[in-house]
């Protein structure tokens, strides 16, 4: 049986969907079980919280392979790795970030990662570590604004970035999951080309049939938007540097990797956004 941590998020729910279409049994660490519900009959759920590691065993229990994604604090993943130490796991995918540029150490979100990964490596189960580039599915953020405003904001310039789609993420990780040759791997997972977000804008007002501004605003705008939408001062802060990095031109890396593992392209942006074009009318 297979365990998916994030079950309910971008990626953990696509993975938990591919793996049934595989006809795997899959089982789902999830805090709230109501939120579950879309995930499907077929999936067993199972409630326990990352925070407190006394609730885990039943979630592991009888588990062969885990996934692992999570948006939170680092200590929650590695309370996930003890958790599936302690009840005989014998692989886990980890869904990580680039963390863009070669001292990924450097950013603050890409150290976190980074401290997880050597917890995961030092654990002794054979891992298989996907490093993932900005996410299409992140532009969702624009949404609001560019039906409002026609516009989308964010401080990154002209610099590019390789986004991927999500459903290839989830793709690489059931591949990493059922197929043997990847244990002690680590993916470099991107699109199939670096476009700036300006040209993503671009790709959204064509999906959606109208024009779509970008705009390029200080990081210090940028900081009270992401605040005022309640994310964390710590994640903000991290999420700043990762757009200074972008506009540097450090994000601009295209990785043959998915291809590799998929064998077949990458989806692209522009499809992304055509699947998604209701999100933004």
């Amino acid at each position: 049986m297979i365990l998916v941590v994030g079950a309910n998020g971008t990626v953990g729910s696509r993975v938990v969907a591919q793996l049934g279409e595989r006809g795997e049994r899959v089982r789902a660490l999830v805090r709230d079980t109501r939120k579950a519900a879309q995930l499907g009959a077929s999936v067993e759920v199972v409630a326990g919280d990352l925070a407190r590691p006394e609730t885990l065993a039943p979630a592991f229990a009888g588990i062969e392979k885990v996934f692992l994604v999570t948006t939170g604090p680092d200590a929650l993943e590695r309370n996930a790795i003890d958790a599936a130490r302690a009840a005989g796991v014998r692989r886990v995918v980890k869904l990580s970030s680039m963390g863009f540029g070669p001292r990924r150490e450097a950013l603050a979100i890409g150290g976190w990662h980074r401290g997880v990964e050597a917890h995961l490596e030092a654990s002794g189960i054979p891992w298989t570590i996907l490093l993932a580039g900005g996410f299409a599915s992140n532009a969702l953020g624009w949404a609001r604004t560019i039906k409002e405003q026609g516009a989308a904001f964010a401080p990154t310039g002209d610099g590019k970035v390789a986004v991927v789609h999500p459903d290839d993420l989830a793709a690489a990780a059931v591949v990493a999951l059922t197929q043997p040759g990847h244990e002690g791997r680590r993916y470099e997972l991107t699109g199939p080309d670096a476009l700036s977000f300006g040209e993503q804008v671009a790709r959204i007002g064509e999906a959606v049939g109208k024009p779509v501004r970008f705009v390029d605003v200080p990081p210090d705008a940028a900081r009270g938007a992401m605040l005022e939408m309640g994310m964390p001062e710590p994640m903000v802060t991290g999420m700043l540097e990762v757009m200074a990095n972008i506009k540097a031109g450090g994000a601009a890396t295209v990785s043959p990797d998915l291809e590799r593992i998929l064998g077949r392209k990458p989806r692209t942006f522009g499809a992304w956004a055509r699947e998604n074009a209701a999100a933004f009318r």
